[in-house]
C-alpha cells in the first residue's frame, strides 16, 4: 500500500505548501468532469483514488496528524487504510441473463437497479467533492459520524474564543422535496447536543422539487422548531446551484462558492 507521501508524489520532507500544490495537481486528474465519459468501473476507481488523495492531504496538512503518521511510518507499521479494500471480483465472466428463465428480472427491476447504482455513484462523487473543498479551504472542522448524514463535521475547540462555527451536516437524497426537508431537519435537531448550537444542513440531490415547495417546507420546520438554530440549504449537485437563505452561515456560502467554481 502506498504511503500518503507516495500518493501525493512528494518527499517526506515536503513543506505544507508543497503538499497542497501536489494535492491540487493530483485531485484535478480525478475530477468528475474528467471521468464522466468513462464506464462505471473507471468512475468508481477515480472516486476511490480521490478519497485516498483527500485523506492523504487531510493528514499531511495538519501538523499533529502528520507527526503521528510519521511516527507510524517510522515504526514500520502500515498505517490503517482510509477506506476498506474493495472486494475482488470473480475471475470468471458473468453469465448473461436468460430472458426465458423464470427468475429473469423484469424491466422495472432492471431500471430500479440502474437508478440505485447511479444514485450511489453520484452520492460518492458528491461527498468527495465536499471533502476536497473543505480540505482546500482549511476549515477548522473534524469529521465525525452522525446517523442519517453522509458527512458530519463539528468545529474544532477554539483556544482563545472567537466566533463559533456551525456544525455542518450533508445528506444526499433523491428527490430533494418537502418530505426530505422534514426528515433531514428532524435528524439535524436530534444530532445537536444543545439548542444553542447552530447547525447547517446541506441537502444534496440531482432532482429538486420546485422552489416554492422547498421554501414552504423549510418555513414549516422553522415554525415547528423555533428554538433550534438550523439552516437548511437544498443543493442541485449537477450545477451546485443552491436555494441559499439570507441568514446562511458564511462558511456555507464560501463552501458553495468553492464547489460551484470547481475547486
Amino acid at each position: 500500500m502506498k504511503s500518503h507521501y507516495e500518493l501525493l508524489g512528494v518527499a517526506p520532507t515536503a513543506s505544507t505548501a508543497e503538499i497542497k500544490r501536489a494535492f491540487r495537481a493530483q485531485i484535478a486528474r480525478y475530477h468528475p468532469d474528467k471521468v464522466e465519459h468513462l464506464g462505471n468501473e473507471f468512475r468508481d476507481m477515480a472516486a476511490d483514488r480521490a478519497t485516498e488523495l483527500t485523506e492523504a492531504y487531510r493528514v499531511l496538512s495538519d501538523d499533529a496528524h502528520r507527526a503521528q503518521y510519521d511516527r507510524t511510518l517510522a515504526g514500520g507499521a502500515s498505517p490503517p487504510p482510509s477506506q476498506p479494500a474493495p472486494a475482488q471480483k470473480a475471475a470468471t465472466a458473468p453469465v448473461p441473463p436468460n430472458p426465458s428463465h423464470a427468475d429473469a428480472p423484469r424491466p422495472r427491476t432492471i431500471y430500479t437497479k440502474e437508478r440505485a447504482n447511479r444514485d450511489h455513484l453520484v452520492r460518492k462523487v458528491t461527498v468527495e467533492r465536499i471533502r476536497q473543498a473543505l480540505a482546500l479551504a482549511g476549515t477548522d472542522y473534524n469529521e465525525t459520524p452522525i446517523r442519517g448524514f453522509d458527512i458530519a463535521l463539528v468545529p474544532k475547540p477554539k483556544m482563545f474564543g472567537g466566533a463559533e462555527l456551525p456544525r455542518l451536516l450533508a445528506r444526499f437524497i433523491e428527490p430533494v422535496d418537502g418530505a426530505a426537508v422534514a426528515d433531514a431537519w428532524s435528524l439535524a435537531v436530534k444530532a445537536i447536543p444543545s439548542v444553542k448550537d447552530a447547525v447547517c444542513v446541506l441537502l444534496l440531490g440531482s432532482s429538486l422539487a420546485p422552489q416554492r415547495e422547498l421554501a414552504e417546507a423549510i418555513a414549516a420546520q422553522r415554525r415547528a422548531n423555533r428554538a433550534a438554530k438550523v439552516t437548511l440549504i437544498p443543493i442541485d449537485v449537477r450545477t451546485w446551484d443552491a436555494h441559499m437563505p439570507l441568514d446562511a452561515p458564511v462558511v456555507c456560502r464560501d463552501l458553495l462558492t468553492r464547489l460551484k467554481a470547481g475547486n
